[in-house]
């Protein structure tokens, strides 16, 4: 008698269900129970009459409650306390032509299930809907439920859709784990990996969560990087007069710029796989050539051509990022220490902590501390959904509620239209951080738009499968839509680096295709500048003589400078006190910058008031394309002289509103 091994109760699930049809009520309940069988989980418990012991039943009841305070019963097909809520569906079946290889290009995967038929689900209004009343369901738990970290939406017998939002908040979920891997099919489950992740949901969903891995990498590689710049700090900066450092030190800096970005591009195979890496190695035992050969793959890189390291003809990178190809010699233990960051995985680091671990790297003040302070990445996205996504994806709810009509009116080329001219709305808003740092805001403004603009394109494909993108001409959510302001010039070009490995590392999530040519585009979008005051011969204040000889700083023609237009504005400003400012920034520089806002801003408010007040007088005025802007501020916004700056807009015959205001945020 033979033994039933997992290998036969997988196949016999995939081909019991697979045959499935009829109303999802009466076949969930089963295909959940035997789903958690393959997945080795507990099954669901039997539901209690006292409705607070349900933390994982089927049929488990909420209340929701309107504006009114009207509630009104509803009940969750499967939710596992601080796992999860399912919702389930199923749906008719309908066919989608495949994509040819490449043929779609950075726009979308191939999208046909493995090891099924070509044929796919194409737009389903049930689905979509599954998944904005998992959602709902979600925000009617009681309050002393946290939001569960996902919502599922189950097709019963077909496919299973996952989306996360791991801050605990419920304001953004977006598929997980990516838009190629957030769908899975029953033939899927034959894979162990995606049984394994499908388990975690139920047993311990705060694993999945890529921030945890992807923090750990990116704090290693810095600490790497910091080893390498001290040596060469130590070695070429300190034995200088303090009058000739600046130079040198930038130079550094760049020069560990463009070696973090060769290591990330043999990674996601922009250069010939682990071929800088394993020059690395090589040249450990062979500083010597370090140099010379390093710089001939930068300049390769440039331009185009054969590359020494790579063995082979690289790809034109341009931008702007290699147009310097410097390179210092550096000894074995500093080579090592490169070869140690170059062997981590490029593709798991965050971008939205990178910046500030790498300016703390190339800062000898701030290294010491490393990784101590920085905007932590939960109150960044918290900032730019409320900002940022919320209009748009409001907006976007209602342009899938168009569509479906129209589609239902059997007008599908006005449908396709429809999710067309949101798409390139999409990819033509722009997003200003007027204090941008190293990037940080901006690289999750784009993160979270890439995520809005997978759905848009999942939802076009559906509708028209190649037809959708007929006339889209390759338009995507890129980089030249993120735009920042930054004083200063090393932290402004880490802000361009961590925008750059963020859209690629989002590029190569989502499509197989290698990016045109030049990888790299010089958008200009961050820009070097002060964003409150500029003059005459900025950035060096003119030096004069007053008439007993002294010589002095002057500002001449002290003014506030042009922003970026921009859809949306959001960032940290520097914090310094009303009462600090002239101590911070000088005597001339203070009073130059209260003469030119003399009237808008009190003396004795807090320095992020510039900030907040300009904004605000561009979100009023005439014409003005800006929808939003959202700051993290001080809590001295609500004190008399930083208050006055904001009441005097409230007030104003163009009033704001203030939708959002977090008082004393946990700072950690």
């Amino acid at each position: 008698m033979g033994t039933i091994t997992l290998d036969d109760s997988i196949e016999a699930f995939i081909k019991r269900w697979a045959a499935s049809s009829g109303a999802e009520r009466a076949n969930f309940q089963s295909f959940a129970n035997e789903l958690c069988g393959v997945l080795g989980v507990p099954l669901p418990d039997p539901a209690h009459e006292e409705m607070t012991r349900n933390d994982y039943t089927f049929e488990r009841s909420v209340k929701f409650k309107d504006a009114s305070g009207t509630t009104s019963p509803g009940r969750i097909d499967l939710y596992k306390r601080n796992s999860f809520v399912m919702e389930a569906k199923q749906s008719r079946e309908r066919g989608r032509p495949k994509a040819l290889p490449g043929q779609l290009d950075l726009l979308t995967p191939d999208y046909s299930p493995r090891g099924e038929s070509n044929a796919n689900r194409a737009w389903d209004t049930l689905m979509l809907n599954a998944r904005r009343q998992a959602e709902d369901y979600a925000r009617a738990l009681e309050a002393d439920h946290d939001w569960p970290p996902f919502v599922i939406v189950c097709d019963v017998g077909h496919c299973i859709e996952m989306y996360a939002d791991f801050s605990g908040r419920g304001r953004d979920y977006r598929q997980f784990p990516d838009r190629q891997g957030y769908r899975v099919y029953l033939s899927d489950l034959r894979s162990p990996d995606v049984r394994a992740r499908l388990a975690a949901i139920w047993t311990d969903p705060a694993s999945l969560d890529p921030a945890k891995q992807t923090a750990k990498v990116t704090r290693e590689v810095a600490g790497h990087l910091a080893k390498v710049s001290k040596a060469l700090e130590q070695r070429l900066v300190d034995p200088l007069p303090a009058n000739e450092r600046g130079p040198v030190t930038e130079a550094i800096a760049l020069f560990l710029m463009r070696c973090l970005f060769t290591m990330f591009a043999e990674d996601v195979k922009l250069l010939p796989e682990g071929c800088f890496t394993r020059w690395l190695e090589r040249s450990i035992s062979n500083p010597e050539k370090f140099r010379h050969e390093l710089a001939q793959l930068w300049q390769a890189m440039d331009k185009g051509g054969y590359a020494t390291i790579a063995e082979a003809k690289v790809k034109r990178f341009n931008g702007h990022f290699f147009t310097s190809s410097t390179v210092f010699d550096l000894a074995r233990d500093e080579i090592a220490a490169l070869r140690e960051a170059a062997a981590k995985d490029w593709r798991q680091v965050e971008p939205a902590i990178f910046g500030t671990l790498l300016e703390q790297a190339l800062d000898k003040a701030e290294r010491g501390q490393l990784g101590a302070h920085y905007t932590p990445k939960p109150y960044v996205e918290r900032l730019v959904v409320v900002t940022v996504m919320e209009p748009l994806r409001q907006e976007w709810a209602q342009v899938q509620a168009t569509a479906q009509r129209l589609k239902d009116e059997a007008r599908d080329k006005d449908a396709m239209q429809c999710v067309r001219d949101f798409h390139h709305k999409l990819c033509t808003t722009r997003v200003l951080d007027p204090a941008c740092g190293t990037g940080n805001f901006l690289y999750l403004a784009l993160a979270s738009m890439k995520v809005l603009e997978g759905e848009v394109l999942e939802a076009l494909l559906s509708l028209g499968g190649m037809e959708g993108f007929e006339l889209m001409a390759g338009e995507k959510v890129g980089p030249r839509q993120f735009l920042g302001l930054e004083k200063n010039s090393r932290a402004a070009a880490i802000a361009e680096l961590v925008i750059w490995i963020g859209y690629l590392q989002w590029h190569f999530r989502t499509s197989s295709a290698m990016p045109n040519e030049p990888i790299l585009d010089d958008f200009g979008n961050i820009q070097c500048m002060d964003a409150v005051l500029t003059w005459d011969g900025y950035p060096v204040p003119a030096i004069i003589a007053d008439t007993e000889g002294n010589r002095r700083e002057s500002y001449t023609n002290a003014r506030r400078p042009d922003w970026p237009e921009a859809e949306f504005i959001v960032g940290n400003p520097p914090f310094i006190g009303g009462a600090n400012i002239r101590s911070n920034l000088g005597d001339r520089y203070t009073e130059a910058l209260w003469a030119v806002h003399s009237n808008k801003v009190n003396e004795s408010a807090d320095f992020v008031m510039y900030w907040w007040d300009r904004a605000a007088e561009l979100l009023t005025a005439k014409g003005s394309k800006l929808q939003r802007f959202g700051f993290v501020t001080t809590n001295s916004i609500t004190q008399v002289f930083s208050r006055w700056v904001v009441a005097r807009h409230l007030e104003s015959k163009s009033p704001l509103s203030i939708i959002m205001a977090i008082p004393d945020h946990p700072w950690h």
